[in-house]
């Protein structure tokens, strides 16, 4: 106990200042970054007509389907002093180190500008429908008022979007906070690092644990104060006629179409061309029977957690319809909504301890009658499992509850009058209306999954790897080029929901 009272005491006179400094530093500049980014090419694409605009529409979405410390990587190896920017730039003008200044990517300004390339979607999304759907006769009373074009966007338009725009910042934080790949690959010592360095470096759980309560709060910090800007704010827009786009003139449909055209380059496409290349030319030994093992293990971790996610949200949903209001169910949707707020250290580090207590109580339980049981939970792929599960179920959860919501009680009732039990209207009413959502769901759980780096490296059982490790492992030792087979992999897997999601969104704005 001793021991870990000094381990607090140690992070709280070296490092803790640093961690809450460089996390708050961290935040501020992604909420500048994706909010700058979002609004600005949400409006350009909701309210300004050019050539191109039904392209970027959807290309725009794309960086969501890059993981921040993907992005890392491919940066890292192409603006690093070996990589190919400054080695051009020290061959053509003969320059050598010391002879001028590039900025260096692995810093806490590099991560903020690779944190916002790849969020900015979350914000954007949500903004490009808010702005879309707004009403003209909004606009024609405040152009009949005196506002200039920039005064009805400030006044007018941006605190109508006001709700959604916070909502995506918010899960664009939440993202930010869970992040560890890029922070730990760039050296910047935040929470999340620090969690991992004092658990496995130190090997202080009860440190790691009082750190990660500190991230907690912030979390929780950051919920709140979301709800509290809004609690007396109220957002009613009259119905009828939406506001058309405006056509822009030559020189602003060119800056409309850099501006897009810089931010998907930037975001999306040139770290792909960068790990193609590697791929293809530079990557040893490719497709060996490690990359397919890893493969499997990723798919099979996945397919276990998606599968269980849909079903448990649809057990929730179902609870919530047939028995009456309570305040213990709505209390157990609201905690189990609650996990993707949650960053993968802090799940890592609640899951891991009962677990542990509770292999070492069966063990020692097992021994009295000459039984070894071994690490049941804590040694196998359960405990990683369960976390994904307290992780992404929020994911699954809402998708699953908001088309529960749209099959009308009527429907149920129409059922029995024809005979059918409770099992027969799920099966043979809800389930296939559901058919979509569920699938939908069940997609967006497995790439989460797929993606998900810190949790992974906190709990896999030994000797059991996937591919977001293994990248962030060949990444740490400057095999950039071998880490890409496993690196596209991920991005080209979770193009998929990207490209659903958008689809989705933009038939749903169509329809109303």
């Amino acid at each position: 106990m001793a021991n870990e009272k000094d381990t607090w005491s140690h992070l709280v006179d070296t490092v803790l200042l640093e961690y809450v400094t460089n996390t708050f530093y961290l935040v501020m500049g992604v909420a500048v970054g994706v909010t700058s980014i979002g609004i600005t090419s949400a409006w350009l694409i909701a309210r300004c007509d050019f050539f191109g605009r039904s392209f970027f529409a959807w290309a725009l979405v794309l960086p969501l389907a890059m993981p921040a410390y993907i992005i890392a990587y491919t940066y890292t190896g192409l603006l690093d002093f070996s990589g190919p920017l400054q080695s051009f730039l020290r061959h053509t003008f003969d320059w050598g180190y010391g002879d001028y200044y590039f900025p260096e990517i692995k810093s806490l300004g590099g991560a903020i500008c690779m944190m916002s390339l790849v969020l900015y979607p979350y914000v954007y999304l949500l903004a490009r429908t808010a702005f879309a759907n707004q009403s003209a006769s909004l606009f024609e009373a405040g152009q009949l008022a005196g506002l200039n074009a920039r005064q009805r966007f400030f006044n007018i338009s941006l605190p109508l979007a006001r709700p959604t725009i916070v909502v995506g910042l918010s899960l664009a934080l939440m993202e930010t906070l869970a992040d560890y790949g890029t922070v730990q690959y760039f050296g910047v010592n935040v929470f999340s690092t620090g969690i991992f360095r004092t658990w496995f470096g130190l090997g202080d759980g009860l440190a790691a644990s009082q750190l990660s309560s500190l991230l907690l709060v912030v979390v929780l910090f950051l919920l709140g104060l979301e709800q509290f800007s809004r609690r007396k704010a109220k957002y009613v827009q009259q119905g009828g006629r939406v506001i058309t786009a405006v056509k822009l003139n030559s020189v602003n449909q060119l800056l409309a179409q850099l501006f897009c055209v810089v931010v998907v380059m930037l975001g999306f496409l040139l770290p792909f061309i960068q790990l193609a290349y590697w791929t293809i030319v530079e990557a040893e030994q490719v497709f060996d029977a490690t990359f397919w093992q890893l493969t499997l293990n990723s798919l099979k971790l996945a397919s276990i957690t998606a599968l269980l996610a849909v079903i448990i949200a649809l057990a929730f949903a179902y609870m919530q319809r047939f028995t009456r209001p309570n305040r213990f169910t709505a209390s157990l949707v609201f905690l189990a909504g609650l996990g993707y707020a949650l960053p993968g250290t802090i799940i890592a580090v609640g899951v891991m301890l009962p677990f542990s207590t509770l292999d070492h109580f069966i063990h020692e339980q097992a021994a009295h009658f000459g039984i070894e049981t071994g690490l049941i939970f804590s040694g196998s792929l359960v405990m990683l499992v369960f976390a994904y599960l307290i992780r992404f179920l929020a994911v699954s959860l809402g998708n699953i509850n908001t088309a529960m919501d749209n099959i009308t009680p009527y429907i149920d009732e129409a059922a029995k009058t024809l005979g059918e039990k409770t099992s027969g209207i799920i099966w043979r009413v809800h389930l296939p209306l559901l058919k979509t959502s569920l699938l939908s769901s069940g997609l967006l759980v497995f790439v989460d999954t797929l993606k998900e780096l810190p949790a992974t490296m906190a709990l896999r059982p030994f000797n059991f790897n996937t591919l977001a490790v293994r990248s962030f492992e060949l990444a740490n030792d400057e095999q950039l080029a071998n880490a890409a087979p496993a690196v596209i992999t991920i991005v080209l897997v979770g193009l998929i929901p990207v490209i659903w999601l958008n689809a989705s969104m933009h038939s749903n704005s169509k329809t109303q």
